[in-house]
């Protein structure tokens, strides 16, 4: 059967994409490494551009573990002694030993009592708020929180839905104050790290005006934190925004192995209740392949890594890289957003040159990803830069001349 009217009408859905500014348009193809050599860290070689080497400053890769021989050593063995796939879904055949180590690794180093493995950190959110919520449920959520919760909430039908403005306590407070009496259970969720600017969740407040609205619904007020940005990347041994803060466990922490640690993969860790019931609920977990074996054993390798003298010198140089780019940013009279994570937003504040520093950046072997009107609101463009512990002083230094020299500044 021809779908030569649906076509067309997918084709009319793109243009205006490309109108209104939000489409993304043809990905960048990466079709070699280059490893890091003399001062500087490694290189990526990209379809369509030769043998010209580009330095990636808009990764989540942020302690440089998806390159460590290690973790692609630990990767081999186990693909060699189980395959690369699962095979099916956990519950029909598809769970291994290494899932299950894995799961209790990650509840030891956050100090939980369970853990429970998605095969990522979007499929865990979506996994973890729809069974939770129930029909006298309201959530309350963060104005800026990801995508994968602002989804989640409208799969999940709550009764009632809060969203406080960005970081601002009072409304947080002022919303669960209108609710009292009104529903039964009230899931508050907040990202650990905006991924956007890299700002963090205040989440000792956070946590002490949720405990204070608690007695006020008969199934608690229950914090869910998604600190996928802030795990491995932020606090003294890279717990996250938790350790970063100083704060409580939170009731649900939700994370991934996409970004600092390296591999693929999201989870939560809590209560063995709250994985029990989830395991039996879950339909992302139920209906799809969990990560591999190897995937798992790298993760594995990286908790390793991260727990050792030599995690805490990379999360030592992470922050080192990502103060000296702050401070050339600066140096140089260019606005950013004070902050320790290693998200570094370059405010522009309007969208030609927003576009034309992306490209001069390209043009001098500069991977950076731009932040533009409609995507953000008019006078919020920038661009979102990305330390990594491979980063070198030569490669941040690097950076900081190539945006020296954008003469599209004043």
């Amino acid at each position: 059967m021809p779908v030569d009217r649906f076509l067309p009408a997918l084709a009319a859905e793109l243009d205006a994409l490309e109108q209104r500014g939000t489409k993304k348009g043809a990905e960048s193809v990466i079709v070699g490494v280059v490893p890091a050599s003399g001062d500087l860290g490694p290189r990526y070689r990209l379809a369509g551009e030769g043998d010209r080497p580009f330095l990636k400053m808009n990764s989540n890769n942020y302690l440089g573990m998806a390159l460590r021989s290690e973790l692609i050593e630990a990767e081999e063995h186990a693909s060699r002694a189980y395959g690369v796939g699962p095979g099916a879904v956990r519950f029909i055949s598809g769970t291994y030993a290494a899932h299950t180590d894995l799961e209790a690794r990650l509840a030891k180093f956050h100090g939980r009592e369970s853990a429970m493995l998605w095969s990522s950190a979007y499929a865990a959110m979506l996994g973890v708020l729809v069974p939770l919520i129930t029909p006298e449920t309201v959530v309350v959520s963060d104005e800026l929180n990801h995508n994968c919760i602002i989804n989640a909430m409208r799969l999940a039908r709550p009764k009632d839905k809060k969203i406080y403005r960005h970081l601002d306590l009072e409304d947080l407070d002022a919303k669960l104050t209108e609710i009292a009496g009104t529903c039964r259970r009230v899931i508050l969720v907040t990202d650990g790290i905006f991924s956007m600017r890299g700002a963090n969740a205040p989440l000792p407040k956070i946590l002490e005006i949720a405990r204070r609205h608690d007695e006020n619904f008969p199934e608690n007020v229950v914090v869910l934190v998604d600190d996928s940005h802030g795990v491995g990347a932020f606090g003294a041994t890279g717990r996250g925004t938790e350790e970063a803060t100083g704060a409580p466990q939170s009731d649900i922490l939700l994370a991934t192995l996409g970004k600092a640690l390296g591999v693929n993969g999201g989870y939560i860790v809590g209560s063995k209740t709250l994985t029990d019931f989830l395991r039996e609920t879950s339909a992302t977990y139920i209906y799809s392949n969990p990560i591999t074996v190897g995937e798992c054993a790298a993760a594995l390798r990286a908790l390793d890594l991260l727990d050792s003298p030599s995690g805490i010198e990379r999360l030592a140089h992470l922050r080192a890289m990502t103060e000296r780019f702050q401070k050339g940013l600066l140096d140089l009279g260019y606005e950013t957003i004070p902050g320790t994570h290693p998200v570094v937003p370059l405010m522009v504040r309007d969208t030609a040159k927003t576009t034309a520093l992306v490209a001069h950046l390209r043009a001098n072997g500069i991977l950076a990803t731009g932040l533009k009107f409609p995507v953000v609101p008019k006078g919020d463009e920038s661009i979102r830069f990305q330390v990594s512990a491979d980063h070198t002083p030569a490669d941040i230094d690097g950076v900081l001349a190539a945006l020296g020299s954008f003469g599209g500044r004043g």
